[in-house]
């Protein structure tokens, strides 16, 4: 059911358009959507992929975000137990969904969700126990840790921002990167931002290569959506971000 209003925020909030009115309608045929049509993941089995009355295919998309969101809470349940650190989880999971889904199709990552999302990863940080402080033992060092993190998400970013233009007179990055990987950090603490900007960049520079190598029109140049590889680092970091970072201390301590 989330994943369902995930599609609605997708689709909706990139064209200036209300989340909650009117009803889903087909975008072929302009019906509106019955109930018994808008049931997630099986009303598009039933349907075959099309609309009821035009045919209109239904892109994958649609239950491709519910089937990811389905799996991702079940994810944080086995990660988190029944807990508020859980439904924090879930409510992580579904911001990257959103943006990653959004970049993907327009470059964009919204304020409206990048900044609220923010701010409620700096408000329930003292209320959790989880991998997003990293360890912090107090409520007050559990919010220090969100805040620090937001901090050093902003900053690394920006600073790659400002130094590429300052260098090369042109814009690398937008400033919805450095606003997401801050709300990365609300949540998941500074060490989350530094093992998810690992993995962002890891993952975006194999896919860039891979389309140079496979020459689909790709250059040095050409422009990535940066946020669905931040998102996926999130993911990660969400999951294994305390065991990744653990590992990686226990290398840079001294011996003994």
């Amino acid at each position: 059911m989330v994943g369902s209003y995930l599609n609605v925020v997708i689709y909706r909030l990139p064209r200036g358009l209300s989340t909650v009115m009117p009803r889903s309608r087909c975008p072929g045929c302009e019906a509106p959507i019955r109930a018994l049509d808008n049931i997630p993941l099986v009303s598009f089995l039933f349907l075959g992929g099309r609309c009821r009355h035009c045919r209109t295919p239904i892109s994958w998309q649609y239950p491709l975000t519910e089937l990811a969101t389905g799996l991702l809470f079940v994810a944080c349940y086995a990660r988190f137990g029944l807990t508020l650190d859980a439904l924090a989880g879930a409510l992580f999971c579904a911001l990257m969904l959103a943006l990653a889904a959004i970049d993907f199709e327009h470059f964009l990552l919204l304020d409206r969700l990048t900044l609220p999302g923010i701010a409620i990863g700096l408000l329930v940080q003292p209320l959790l126990g989880w991998a997003g402080s990293f360890g912090a033992p107090l409520p007050w060092g559990r919010f220090l840790a969100g805040l620090w993190g937001a901090a050093l998400g902003a900053g690394i970013l920006l600073a790659v921002v400002k130094g590429w233009y300052l260098l090369r007179k042109e814009e690398g990055m937008g400033l919805g990167d450095v606003k997401m990987l801050a709300l990365i950090g609300a949540f998941l603490g500074w060490k989350g931002v530094l093992v998810c900007l690992f993995f962002a960049s890891l993952s975006g520079a194999v896919v860039g290569l891979a389309l140079i190598l496979a020459r689909r029109g790709a250059g040095f140049k050409t422009q990535l959506p940066f946020g669905v590889f931040l998102a996926l680092g999130g993911l990660i970091t969400l999951f294994f971000g305390e065991a990744i970072a653990a590992f990686y201390g226990g290398l840079l301590a001294p011996p003994g």
